[in-house]
């Protein structure tokens, strides 16, 4: 079954797999960076984020060497920003104590800067064609459907079960192309609604298929827990000019600039708003309250409010990390997909 498994899902990669520019190559910087990128990012919008970080950032050394606000700019709007940063940081490392190579083993690849388990084995096997297998989304799927593996993959331990199935699957000849062709498998064929088995190479062994239970595998039974925020952002402007900050540590938004920020643990009134902008600040003029706007992330909910402010007497940029810019300054700051939305509707 394992020869058969293997040929069965290579030869159907060699004749269906996407043309896409990391797997026309066995670069490990490229590889890298691709696998970066897709994490938990489709392929039709990281694949533009890879093509500008290639330009942009030709090698490692180019990359290490970038400015971190550049970097982060360049990654706007792809989400997950903490990626973008071990991302910067990896890349430093390699240049500093790998002397700009990357390592060429699983166990070192995973002492690198953001690199976790899925990422080392595509690096191992992809750029030095290592028989270590690849344990993502994908994979999970497919061999939960095809073996009717019922384990629960929200479960650290199940991980080490899919990894050891995976391993003895992978023809050590063939261990890029193999890991390749399931998770191209897991995200075109395989996948997590309407698989499409009339399609799939292995279907005629697949015991979900068999047993008509292609909906219930694999099993997740940890629930993701979504946060509810809401953020009042305050606008000043002076001269032209707007008032922002950079966000510091320990934030999903490390790194990047907007604006002075009311949060709060329930949606606030137009009068509750008005309220704390008084006991906070004197002398001021509440220009315009925008409506609430919904922004989705992973796992939190985000209302923003933007009330735009004037002041005459008040020199807000005291005690605090605001700091002026221009309108082609601002175009250059790393900014969230929900300040630049903002910027965008006023035309900033």
């Amino acid at each position: 079954m394992t020869q058969s498994f293997a040929n069965l899902l290579i030869n159907w990669y060699n004749n269906h797999q996407r043309d896409l520019p990391w797997r026309n190559t066995s670069a490990p910087y490229k590889i890298w960076l691709s696998e970066i990128i897709l994490q938990q990012t489709r392929v039709n919008q990281g694949l533009p984020y890879y093509n500008k970080f290639i330009n942009e950032y030709p090698s490692v050394h180019d990359l290490a060497n970038a400015p971190e606000d550049e970097v982060m700019r360049l990654w706007q709007g792809l989400g997950y920003y903490s990626r973008a940063r071990n991302l910067h940081e990896c890349a430093k490392s390699i240049v500093n104590q790998y002397d700009g190579e990357f390592p060429s083993t699983y166990n070192e690849l995973l002492k690198l800067k953001g690199v976790g388990k899925y990422t080392a084995a595509a690096i191992a096997s992809f750029a030095f064609n290592q028989a270590v297998p690849v344990v993502d989304g994908n994979v999970f799927r497919v061999l939960a459907r095809y073996f009717c593996v019922t384990d629960d993959i929200a479960q650290p331990k199940t991980f080490t079960k899919f990894f050891n199935i995976a391993k003895e699957l992978i023809p050590e000849e063939q261990a890029a192309s193999f890991n390749q062709a399931i998770m191209e498998l897991g995200a075109t064929i395989c996948t997590p609604k309407k698989p499409a088995c009339e399609n799939c190479p292995l279907a005629q062994d697949c015991e979900a298929r068999i047993h008509h239970k292609q909906s219930e595998l694999p099993v997740k039974k940890k629930k993701i827990k979504i946060k509810h925020r809401y953020l009042y952002y305050l606008i000043w402007q002076e001269g032209g000019k707007l008032a922002m900050k950079k966000r510091g540590e320990s934030d999903i938004w490390q790194g990047l600039f907007d604006f002075e920020l009311i949060e709060s643990d329930k949606a606030l009134s137009t009068e509750d708003i008005i309220y704390k902008i008084d006991t906070l600040y004197k002398d001021i003029e509440i220009v315009e309250i925008s409506e609430p706007v919904k922004h989705i992330l992973s796992h939190q909910r985000l209302e923003a409010v933007f009330v735009e402010l004037k002041s005459t007497t008040e020199n807000i940029l005291n005690d605090n990390s605001l700091k002026y810019y221009t309108k082609q300054q601002i175009e250059e700051l790393p900014k969230p997909r929900l300040i630049e939305n903002y910027l965008t509707s006023k035309n900033i």
